[in-house]
């Protein structure tokens, strides 16, 4: 399958579940080229990623992230480069 670039932005709502975000973004290090974290003075943290890896690699990464409570994932993916 062919490999895209993209990049991820999450917002985490709930310090309760950094643990889980972390874990699950070392589990797919592979396709992640990048990361920058963003504390806010409200709460309300970031992280973007700069990822490469096929639509299903990318998919699954925001499918799990997705699924926690206290969090937001929103992806932007490229066409062919």
């Amino acid at each position: 399958m062919e490999k895209r670039v993209g990049t991820l932005i999450i917002q985490i709502n709930s310090h309760e579940c950094v643990a889980q975000v972390n874990d699950i973004l070392s589990r797919h290090a592979g396709i992640i080229l990048g990361r920058q974290g963003l504390p806010r003075s409200n709460g309300k943290n970031l992280i973007s990623l700069i990822l490469e890896g096929t639509t299903d690699q990318i998919g699954s990464l925001t499918g799990q992230l997705g699924r926690l409570s206290g969090i937001q994932v929103k992806s932007v993916l490229l066409k062919n480069i």
